[in-house]
């Protein structure tokens, strides 16, 4: 039951990441709010409020419709401005930052909501506008329909000044960056709490049966339970070989089985693989050390040159290493004590070193930069790990900065000052 949750959670996610989804769903509201009201209407909602509330009503059809009108041809150019506003911001973001950025910018729910909003608010009012017919020398006015559209009109007005003060926020690093590390932290929560706390030995599959995809995209998610009950079936042991979150192509092995299985069951076995065309962080962490890192490099790069901006990145890298050194290696599935799968994982050392290897490139010739990478060090020696071979490897990545630092900065001054920083920090003891 919860892997089934956690892949209707995934596929949810994808769907949500769309811009269109929060205004599509929204128009349709208003669609279906307005043939509500016509039916209101017909049952004699607005004659009823005239003879008890006439303040509440609109009861000239001339002024109704030229209300109507106005507020249909203005918000259709707030949402024209608010359209090139959030395509300012992604063009903004992909070109300062990096353009794996755009999927988490364009799933941010306030934007599509404010979006829907307008919609919503202009299909509403085209509605009611058509449902405005002469009868004799009179129109037959939704007065009550007509008050509800200016209503949802002022609502939009005050959500096109949240929207222009939340995008002034958005295009700003340190809200990107925060928004990153919020959702990869909750995913390696997520990954600590559900990880068993016994290291368990799974055996070797070097000589089991492989079995190919066919199909390609991200694995994003996989349902486990339903791969248990086969497991138990059929009497085997699944071992799946790509990483979750990387981007399997057709036809490559896909996972392993110690007994033979046949097609029926293999072909049950694939429709348990969750596919996507898209990277999202609340699907796969990595993602999100991968668009820090790239933050940090492109910050660096000639063109931009914005220390400042690494540095914040460096400092959200630290804390979510320190949450990374608290999960295992290894990756099992059991039921009953018993184990049925292995999962492939990226380790920790894999993860460090493309990290470092990026950043060494861009930032190893910035004494502070240098100074700053051998602080997240020593933070990240001062903490528990889960395996000690992190402790090797985070000694092994600092003496590859100093390496490169050595080389790349000319100033004897600099050298020595972070040469005394490493000694101070005790990083290789």
């Amino acid at each position: 039951m919860k892997q089934f949750y956690y892949r209707t959670k995934s596929f949810f996610n994808t769907i949500e990441s769309k811009i269109a989804f929060y205004p599509t769903l929204l128009t349709f509201c208003g669609v279906l709010f307005a043939i509500i009201m016509m039916l209101m209407e017909n049952r004699g909602i607005s004659r009823y409020l005239v003879d008890h509330a006439p303040i509440l009503v609109v009861n000239n059809g001339d002024t109704a419709k030229t209300i109507l009108s106005s507020f249909i041809s203005g918000l259709i150019s707030v949402v024209v401005f608010s359209f090139s506003m959030v395509m300012l911001l992604l063009s903004q973001a992909s070109n300062n930052y990096s353009p794996r950025l755009l999927p988490g910018l364009i799933s941010d729910k306030k934007h599509q909501l404010i979006l829907g909003i307008y919609l919503f608010t202009i299909l509403y009012c085209i509605f009611i506008l058509f449902t405005i017919q002469p009868t004799g020398n009179k129109y037959q006015v939704p007065g009550f329909s007509v008050l509800l559209g200016i209503i949802f009109t002022v609502i939009s007005i005050y959500a096109f000044i949240y929207f222009i003060h939340h995008i002034s926020q958005s295009i700003q690093i340190s809200n990107i960056l925060q928004g990153i590390f919020k959702t990869a932290e909750v995913s390696l929560k997520e990954l600590v709490d559900d990880e068993e706390k016994v290291v368990e030995n799974f055996e070797t599959s070097e000589k089991w049966h492989e079995y190919h995809t066919e199909t390609s995209g991200y694995l994003q998610n996989v349902s486990f339970t339903n791969l248990v009950n086969i497991c138990e079936k059929e009497d085997t042991l699944l071992h799946i070989l790509p990483v979750k979150g990387i981007f399997v192509l057709k036809g490559i092995p896909i996972f392993k089985s110690k007994k033979r299985l046949d097609e029926k069951t293999v072909k049950i076995i694939l429709s348990n693989f969750n596919f996507s065309r898209e990277e999202l962080v609340s699907d796969n962490y990595t993602l999100a050390f991968k668009q820090i890192t790239e933050i940090i490099v492109k910050a660096m790069s000639p063109g931009i040159n914005d220390p400042g901006t690494a540095i914040n990145g460096i400092d959200y890298l630290t804390e979510l290493l320190s949450l990374r050194m608290q999960k295992k290696d290894s990756s099992v599935i059991r039921r009953d004590k018993k184990l049925y799968i292995k999962m492939s994982v990226v380790t920790f050392e894999e993860l460090l070193y493309n990290i470092m290897a990026s950043i060494r490139t861009y930032c190893k010739h910035d004494i502070i930069l240098v100074q700053k990478l051998l602080l997240m060090f020593h933070y990240l020696l001062k903490q528990e790990p889960k395996d000690d071979n992190y402790t090797r490897t985070i000694k092994k990545e600092a003496t590859n900065l100093l390496k490169d630092a050595k080389e790349a900065i000319a100033n004897e001054g600099d050298v020595e000052k972070a040469n005394n920083m490493a000694e101070k920090l005790n990083l290789f003891l």
